[in-house]
């Protein structure tokens, strides 16, 4: 049996409306390069960001935050401690394995923490096929897998550990242990600007401080997608774009977030489709 329907609720709209409405205190651990864009995104789309990632100090913020994420880019070892104690916290928390596969600190302590069950696993193919042990990991901290061909490895992830999985490429992906969900859109500037996934962790944070996991990974994917295709349209270039991005996060609507069609042709698989 096939359903289709253009009038279900909108995953992206609710949950937008439902983080505007609380901005949630959104702590992040994450990696020195893009403390401050990550930071400037969260507050842009409506969250209350706070770069706590002192030991001693990790585990109790987490406990009053709403969403935690944990970002592997740069994991020097205070920075490890204090993941240990924020993933503890019981708050809702996203594991974002940079790198992990080809490097060697950060895959062990990647596979330590997925102990502590994170609600999202947000990376690039190569990166979640290397978490799932399916794979080596990329050339660094890009991809040299698509989405798809991580799809049974993001399952399997997602069953193991109870995470909602969400693979970034050209379409995006978002896998737990019962449906599935792609993401089309985005533009490419996004590659071209340090954090624009780094920055979508956090925002899968922040989305799931007020909702589910596997509809934050949604909202986020699909407000990331629309923002940055309208700040393409306004941009020169790299430059201009991180700016207009910034700006397109603040003036997003909910209104502006339309699911076009949710295909159920088994109990176990959702593909969503956005309007542009």
């Amino acid at each position: 049996m096939v359903v289709r329907t253009s009038s279900s609720p909108s995953i992206p709209a609710e949950s937008l409306e439902a983080l505007r409405r609380a901005a949630p205190l959104t702590q992040c651990i994450t990696n020195a390069v893009v403390t401050n864009f990550t930071a400037n995104a969260l507050l842009a789309l409506g969250a209350a960001p706070a770069m706590c990632d002192i030991p001693g100090e990790a585990g109790m913020f987490a406990g009053i935050a709403g969403g935690v994420l944990v970002n592997l880019g740069t994991p020097t070892a205070e920075q490890r401690d204090a993941a240990r104690e924020a993933v503890t916290a019981g708050t809702p928390w996203v594991l974002d394995p940079v790198a992990v596969g080809a490097l060697p600190v950060r895959t062990a302590l990647a596979h330590e923490l997925l102990a502590a069950r994170p609600a999202i696993i947000r990376g690039n193919a190569s990166e979640i096929l290397a978490l799932a042990g399916a794979g080596a990991g990329g050339r660094g901290v890009d991809a040299t897998d698509s989405p798809d061909d991580a799809v049974e490895a993001a399952r399997a992830l997602a069953r193991g550990t109870g995470a909602t999985v969400a693979v970034s490429g050209e379409v995006d992906l978002i896998v737990d242990a019962d449906r599935t969900a792609r993401v089309t859109g985005g533009s490419v500037l996004l590659t071209r600007v340090t954090g624009g996934g780094c920055a979508l962790g956090a925002a899968m944070a922040a989305f799931a401080a007020v909702t589910r996991a596997f509809d934050a990974a949604v909202a986020a994917s699909a407000v990331w997608a629309i923002a940055s295709e309208r700040a393409a349209s306004v941009s020169r270039g790299p430059g201009s774009f991180a700016v207009a991005f910034l700006d397109e996060l603040a003036a997003l609507e909910p209104s502006g977030l339309r699911a076009v069609d949710i295909e159920i042709d088994r109990p176990d698989t959702v593909v969503a489709g956005i309007a542009r």
